[in-house]
């Protein structure tokens, strides 16, 4: 069962992936998009721990709803909005429980995920965050290792896409060649959820 502290542990993790990836992120992102990508991504997790450290939610639903609410609110660009609405449903359909499944957690990510491609009228092959969340989250019946497989898999697989969505779609065949920053995170975000996992095994 995942209770609570799970859920602040994924986020902490999360929060360190994307401190030790923020200069890679960036890196990417001044190939296709705005170039603030990773100091956006950065600033909001920061926000997320330092309102993690003053309150305690009192469920995991409340964790994720709670760090989405933060993302929204300091995260420039379309990050802020997509990242925090895939927190925030994924944590409204997990409810009030104080513990919850493997298999819960699968289906409530994948409610978020699709919040996320309604969001930004983006599917999978478009060369978004949705090319690292939906096959991590097929893949996460199985395993959350296979699901950080399938994630970072996912986001390489968008280094020969055009982007079809967000900024990097106005370079057009230009966008080709380049891998999608936030299918990157996205990827981290997954990681992060996998070796969560392995530590409290």
């Amino acid at each position: 069962m995942l209770d609570t502290g799970f859920f602040r542990g994924w986020l902490t993790a999360a929060a360190a992936a994307v401190e030790r990836e923020a200069d890679r992120l960036t890196e990417l992102d001044s190939a296709i998009g705005d170039a603030d990508h990773g100091s956006n991504m950065q600033r909001g997790f920061r926000a997320v721990m330092t309102v993690l450290e003053k309150e305690q939610p009192a469920g995991p639903g409340a964790v994720l709803i709670l760090a989405g609410r933060q993302l929204i609110s300091t995260v420039g660009g379309a990050s802020g909005p997509l990242y925090g609405t895939l927190l925030r449903r994924t944590g409204k359909a997990l409810g009030d429980a104080t513990e919850v499944t493997s298999a819960q957690l699968t289906e409530a990510l994948r409610t978020g995920v699709a919040a996320v491609a309604q969001l930004g009228g983006a599917k999978a092959g478009d060369k978004t965050m949705l090319d690292a969340l939906e096959p991590a989250v097929e893949a996460l019946g199985t395993s959350f290792a296979a699901a950080a497989e399938a994630a970072d898999q996912g986001a390489l697989a968008t280094v020969p896409l055009q982007a079809r969505k967000g900024r990097a779609s106005y370079l057009g065949e230009r966008s080709i060649g380049h891998q999608d920053p936030g299918a990157t995170s996205s990827a981290l975000l997954i990681g992060a959820l996998a070796h969560t996992a392995g530590a409290t095994e």
